[in-house]
């Protein structure tokens, strides 16, 4: 049974049912609305090519993405195209949509789904016991943690969700801009100021996305969730005005979301596993979220494989290895942070 429909638990439940496992998916309906989208590195294309799904998501419509360019330790932009090599260009993706390729994947590979959210997880001597919102129980062998940060499948099966902070993303989406406009720029930005730092990339169909990134305790002073504020603060930036000048008017509304570093403390035990998320959340920073989503999805399954082909040990090698990745994670991120050194602030007194 795999808890949660995005990428990670789709990879997930793809591996296994390839395999010969039975699967269910547990996963909501797609909820109304926009997401946030999300750069995909090009490192993803062979293990989206191992899936079979390489093809379908490169006919996707996705906005290529050639690189990042970031204000960050001083005012001039730093660029960081994408190095030449066998794994050609990134996509700022729909989300929607390439989450949507992943799951239809799954289901065409052999899993099932069942449309809803999971509400209680029970361990019973040989199985799981997963209650859904609609009050269905369903019941399987092996269980895998694909629910995002919360990881609540996982600390119900004993694991700890260890957090560095409390990065938190308020986000905003600006429409197409209006006809005749020119082509934007396949880069990503990063701007740091005293607060935080911003973020924005150019998605399919001419949307823009625009994120605030700050610590969740310092929003309500600086009045991130306004609109008007959060608009303004744009509007007193240097290469974020510029990549926003088309645009007049704030956003109707803004998301918050969950950003902070954490992982699980173990990533995987008897009978179950976490992925994407659920095993280790990185900062946005790293740009490496959907990656370690489809590898640790992969690689959780062949770890389950292995457990119920009698190797002792699988499950507690995955949760080793994500573990280590996740240490290297951390010690990257403090490596980055530390390059920003003009202000002595809160956010960035925590990062060093």
């Amino acid at each position: 049974m795999v808890a949660g429909g995005g990428p990670a638990g789709c990879v997930a439940a793809l591996s296994l049912a390839r395999a010969g496992a039975r699967v269910v998916i547990v996963t909501p309906a797609v909820s109304a609305g926009w997401r946030v989208g999300e750069s995909l590195a090009p490192p993803a294309r062979p293990l989206l090519e191992r899936l079979g799904v390489l093809d379908r998501v490169a006919a996707d419509g996705h906005a290529p993405w050639h690189g990042n360019l970031a204000a960050w330790g001083g005012d001039a932009l730093g660029i960081a195209p994408f190095p030449s090599g066998p794994y050609g260009e990134g996509w700022h993706l729909d989300r929607a949509r390439f989450d949507a390729c992943l799951l239809q994947a799954a289901l065409a590979g052999g899993a099932r789904r069942h449309t809803g959210l999971v509400r209680g997880v029970q361990r019973r001597p040989d199985r799981w016991q997963v209650i859904t919102g609609d009050g269905s129980v369903l019941e399987a062998g092996y269980l895998v943690d694909a629910t995002g940060r919360a990881a609540r499948p996982a600390r119900r099966a004993g694991a700890a969700l260890i957090r560095s902070d409390h990065l938190i993303a308020v986000a905003g989406l600006l429409g197409p801009p209006t006809a005749g406009a020119a082509e934007p720029e396949r880069t990503s930005l990063v701007e740091s100021t005293h607060w935080g730092w911003w973020y924005t990339a150019p998605l399919p169909g001419g949307e823009r996305i625009v994120m605030a990134m700050t610590d969740a305790d310092l929003v309500t002073g600086l009045r991130l969730l306004d609109p008007d504020v959060w608009w303004a603060r744009v509007r007193l930036t240097g290469h974020l005005r510029d990549r926003t000048a088309r645009w007049k008017e704030p956003p109707r509304r803004l998301r918050v979301l969950a950003a902070g570093s954490a992982c699980a403390s173990p990533a995987a035990g008897p009978g179950w596993a976490a992925v994407g998320d659920a095993a280790t959340a990185t900062d946005p920073l790293a740009a490496r979220g959907i990656v370690t989503a489809l590898a640790t999805g992969s690689v959780a399954a062949q770890a389950i494989l292995a457990d119920r082909a009698g190797e002792t040990g699988a499950l507690d090698a995955y949760a080793r290895r994500i573990a280590a990745v996740h240490a290297e994670y951390l010690n990257t991120r403090v490596a980055q942070y530390r390059r920003e050194r003009r202000w002595d602030t809160p956010f960035w007194r925590r990062r060093r």
